[in-house]
């Protein structure tokens, strides 16, 4: 979809330290960016860690030869044995023997001997009952810790690590705050902390030493958000197998210019385009957003004239690559787990694609795409358009197949669970329908009918995402809401979220939650029946 929004606003509220417990109003709902903590523990102090029984153990750590393989033609450790460093010891684990160790007792004692120097800090600590007048059942604490001059932070032998994070368990900055989150404690619950502080900044090797500025466990009790940020029209009785009777739509994070393209990762986390500001986004159950990939659609020097350059479809192949459709360099390409970027197409017939929208993977690696002109600065008429048509593509063992031009702005696409069928939506406000085609293994659709029609709905709003539960119910974003069709074509009811969403994903772990890009803001709605997410090879 074509459109401008208002410029990006994340905000980031960094919480007040204080004594050993310290009090704070009643919250509103929280999560790691924002609210108030109902209590704060001080772990510098002796008072605060016998709240937690808690105790500090340091180590230097030390640089050692160590032996590894230079990168091959794979880009990976596949090459000639070569000679590198390392640092020992690797303490991060929860079992770690630490009883070798010196107490840390003073946190602000100057540690390592400068320069280039590196020490582990280690805590152990128990969840308390309560911490002052407030109960530690279910709730969240926040490890806050800051270390002259870096952090690393590991939580009961984890370092969650993804692209593009800042902050959490790697480095966040120069004397900057790390935040980690252990959700859903239990009283008695035993919890290790591990934290690698570095030295910097490192390519200077500073006289200084190592130390921690900063430790504080904040205690956030269980907030439910009893908000809807939208509701259900429900127009069939078969809806009601579908959206529960108190589904609530939630809203997770705002303040971007305009959300497409969601895709849940396994890892845990969702993934989504703002084409406006060129940009993939990273958001995390803990509340946390990051950017995954900057300018994730465009650098040429013309920027200024596009609307939407940057991507816009995400998915995920079989290994769990990030697929991506980028808008301002008219191509799909492939985010290879080393990093390195794989372009699968950008070409048919030796002409340049309009601007690949919205995509997905067929269960034997077989990828559909659509290609309307809605990513160039004039769309339709833009004299960069190079094919007279908007097309539907398949890409298949390295060939690129034109599959359908049957529509003037194909959006969304999606199969059917057995995957017979591929149901093609149309961005076009005089033809607002949704197609579908029976599918062959060699990626040709036949067949092609209007399978739902929703010209009459009034508004200038088109069709745009679309997704297809495990019973074969579509999701499409249309007017006024994303409207639930049943396999056999009925309107059972619409989901009118806040703001019109303009694509959907998958997520949780059951897979059951549908996640919104909606404008400006991110939400998710709970429903009683699971959807179809990417195929992913088994045990992602």
């Amino acid at each position: 979809m074509r459109t401008t929004m208002s410029s990006l606003f994340l905000t980031v509220v960094l919480l007040g330290l204080g004594p050993a417990v310290s009090a704070a109003p009643a919250a509103a709902p929280h999560d790691l960016t924002s609210g108030n903590p109902a209590a704060i523990v001080d772990l510098s102090t002796p008072e605060g860690l016998r709240l937690v029984s808690g105790t500090w153990k340091y180590s230097d750590a030390r640089v050692v030869p160590a032996d590894n393989r230079a990168a091959g033609a794979d880009l990976r450790p596949s090459g000639k044995p070569v000679k590198t460093l390392d640092v020992v010891p690797h303490a991060g684990a929860a079992g770690f023997d630490d009883s070798g160790w010196q107490t840390a007792g003073n946190l602000e004692q100057r540690r390592g001997n400068g320069k280039l120097s590196f020490g582990w800090y280690r805590l152990q600590f128990t969840v308390p009952e309560r911490i002052g007048s407030v109960s530690t059942r279910g709730a969240t604490f926040v490890f806050e810790v800051v270390v002259d001059d870096y952090a690393e932070v590991w939580l009961d032998g984890r370092l969650p690590a993804v692209l593009g994070q800042t902050g959490g368990g790697v480095v966040k900055g120069f004397n900057a705050p790390n935040r980690v989150a252990l959700r859903d404690v239990t009283p008695g619950q035993q919890v290790q902390i591990a934290v690698f502080a570095i030295n910097g900044p490192i390519s200077v090797g500073p006289s200084n030493f190592l130390w921690i500025r900063s430790a504080t466990l904040e205690v956030h009790p269980p907030v439910v958000d009893t908000n809807s940020y939208g509701n259900v029209v429900r127009l069939d009785p078969a809806i009601n197998d579908i959206v529960p009777a108190n589904a609530r739509i939630e809203k997770l994070a705002d303040g971007f210019q305009f959300l497409e393209g969601p895709v849940w990762h396994p890892d845990g986390y969702l993934l989504f385009s703002d084409p406006n500001a060129n940009n993939i986004y990273r958001w995390s159950p803990e509340g946390e957003v990051s950017i995954y990939r900057a300018k994730s659609g465009y650098k040429g020097t013309n920027i200024g004239e596009y609307h939407q350059p940057g991507s816009n479809g995400l998915t995920l192949d079989s290994e769990g690559r990030l697929t991506i459709n980028e808008h301002g360099n008219r191509r799909v390409t492939r985010l290879e787990k080393t990093g390195a970027l794989t372009v699968l197409a950008d070409r048919y017939g030796g002409k340049r694609l309009n601007s690949p929208n919205d995509l997905v993977y067929r269960s034997d690696g077989a990828l559909y795409f659509t290609d309307p002109p809605f990513g160039l600065p004039r769309a339709f008429d833009d004299p960069a358009k190079e094919l007279p048509y908007s097309g539907v593509f398949c890409l298949k063992d390295g060939r690129l197949r034109l599959v359908s031009t049957d529509l003037t702005g194909p959006n969304g696409l999606a199969f059917s669970p057995d995957e017979r069928f591929l149901y093609v939506d149309d961005w076009d406000v005089q033809r607002k329908i949704v197609m579908r085609y029976q599918v062959a293994p060699d990626c040709t659709l036949s067949h092609g009918e209007v399978f739902f029609d929703m010209t009459s709905a009034p508004g200038e709003e088109a069709l745009d995402g679309m997704k297809v539960d495990q019973r074969g119910n579509l999701y499409v974003s249309g007017p006024g809401g994303v409207w639930v069709i049943s396999a056999a074509g009925k309107h059972l009811g619409t989901i009118q979220v806040e703001q019109l969403p303009a694509n959907m994903a998958w997520g949780d772990a059951d897979g059951r939650a549908l996640y919104f890009a909606a404008r400006s803001a991110l939400y998710r709605i709970r429903l009683d029946v699971a959807g179809v997410k990417p195929p992913l090879v088994a045990g992602r």
